[in-house]
């Protein structure tokens, strides 16, 4: 099982385009506009043509299938399509299985996107309304009689443990909320361009749901992403220097449910963050040291630090002190709290203008990017690195 071994994708797909819309509170026009607007930019920003596409990948959650999205950008003959579960865990993934169709010779240019009006229009933070039966609501259903009804309240549980276990206060949540928002400031594409804060306006935000304040809650976000992936070999005749694939994994932990996993040995970690981690590492032959910025999924300030701690950077309880510190550059771009909340799909074209260069919050030399997706869920990550 490749959960206990390397596996040999790395080094054989590479990121060549990343394009984006605006980020806003009310964009104005439909999610499928909003997915072609980001895959032609994306396109262009490859220096490829819809014509040149025969794959795509979104999430289970999007509203544009990819046949109607291939319509609307002019995207002729698809030779693999597919669509990954679990909300914002599937970012990552989305270009682990673009790459192992280009690996594998079943695709040549796959396009990556997610778009959506989650503050005009469908909002996730709302949290349970109007569902179908399913197995996955009746986990949930051991929960809601008793208020766990949002997202917000279902971290906040496990956010109170990691306090208690290890003797802390909601105040050390405030480290990632102050940094990504210091990020955004200097990103012109971010919601909060030019809108740091502090740790006391941190502390000073209203409760949502204790131990997480407003800042500690990403925003809402009306906006589309898309990523361009191809082979390795074919980046290098493109404009843009490829941030080539270097490890790709999923993971979802033993006892798994969707961000209600109360039933574990413990509250204090993210067993599934664990399983992609190990195979980061492993397929990558690196380690924490050896990485230059993390984007880390930043829905909940909580989980970033618990993601620290399970990819070894620090150690258990050591999060906040380790963001305090400033001992690796995270979320350049100001995360899903600073810059908008894409499930993801923004933090990935982060790491990729670190890669190239490109970033308004550049770190000099950055050669290898970690990237996380949606924790508390089933969720995915990358390792990306420089060609060469």
């Amino acid at each position: 099982m490749s959960i206990r071994r390397a596996d040999s994708l790395g080094g054989k797909a590479a990121i060549v385009g990343i394009g984006a819309t605006e980020f806003s509170k009310d964009s104005g026009r439909s999610e499928l506009k909003l997915a072609v607007e980001a895959v032609r930019a994306a396109l262009d920003d490859a220096g490829l043509t819809p014509a040149d596409v025969d794959g795509l990948v979104t999430f289970t959650m999007d509203t544009s299938p990819e046949i109607t999205v291939a319509q609307a950008a002019g995207i002729g003959e698809l030779s693999f399509f597919s669509r990954i579960h679990y909300g914002g865990g599937a970012a990552c993934a989305t270009v682990q299985q673009a790459a192992l169709a280009v690996a594998s010779g079943i695709a040549d240019v796959v396009v990556c996107y997610r778009a959506f009006n989650e503050r005009s229009g469908r909002r996730f933070g709302s949290g349970v309304q109007r569902r179908e039966p399913s197995a996955e609501g009746a986990a949930l259903g051991w929960n809601l009689p008793y208020g766990l009804l949002t997202p917000a309240s279902w971290v906040a549980m496990a956010a109170r443990r990691y306090l208690h276990a290890y003797g802390l206060g909601p105040e050390v949540f405030g480290h990632v909320a102050v940094l990504d928002r210091r990020h955004a400031a200097r990103n012109p594409a971010a919601y909060f361009h030019g809108r740091p804060i502090t740790l006391a306006d941190h502390a000073a935000s209203r409760w949502i749901v204790d131990p997480l304040r407003l800042l500690d809650c990403c925003q809402e976000t009306d906006g589309g992403q898309a990523l361009v992936v191809t082979g390795v070999e074919r980046a290098r005749d493109l404009p843009r220097p490829p941030a080539v694939v270097v490890a790709a994994a999923q993971g979802a932990g033993r006892s798994q449910e969707q961000m209600t996993s109360y039933y574990r040995d413990g509250l204090t970690g993210l067993p599934e963050t664990a399983v992609v981690a190990r195979q980061l590492w492993r397929s990558s032959g690196l380690s924490p040291a050896d990485i230059d910025v993390g984007i880390l999924y930043d829905h909940f300030t909580p989980f970033v630090l618990m993601q620290l701690e399970e990819f070894g950077f620090c150690g258990p309880g050591e999060g906040g002190a380790f963001v305090a510190a400033d001992a690796l550059p995270l979320n350049t771009h100001g995360g899903q709290l600073g810059e908008a909340y894409l499930h993801g799909m923004n933090g990935i074209a982060e790491a990729v203008r670190q890669i190239r260069g490109t970033s308004v919050n550049q770190v000099a030399g950055a050669e290898r990017t970690l990237v996380t997706a949606g924790t508390g869920v089933p969720t995915s990550g990358l390792v990306l690195g420089a060609d060469g």
